[in-house]
């Protein structure tokens, strides 16, 4: 395993952990990472025309930072 794929690996194994214990996780100029519910309800097969329940799921939610946004816009002017 290469060292970015290692390095990687680790960044979101700690992420996992921490949303699992239900803190949210910002760092810095990067970005806030937080779980969101996915409320239970019935939903549709759209081949059998079905009714299914669904139960209760999470989702991660990510929200860029400013100086990442700002970096990320920069670039792509740059570029043009």
């Amino acid at each position: 395993m290469s060292d970015i794929e290692t390095i990687t690996n680790l960044f979101f194994k700690k992420i996992l952990k921490e949303l699992n214990k239900g803190n949210n996780l910002e760092i810095r100029g990067f970005g806030t990472f937080r779980k969101k519910i996915n409320k239970s309800k019935f939903v549709r097969n759209p081949k059998t025309n079905e009714k299914i329940f669904k139960e209760n799921t999470y989702k991660v939610h990510f929200k860029i930072g400013k100086i990442l946004h700002n970096k990320i816009n920069q670039v792509s002017i740059i570029n043009e």
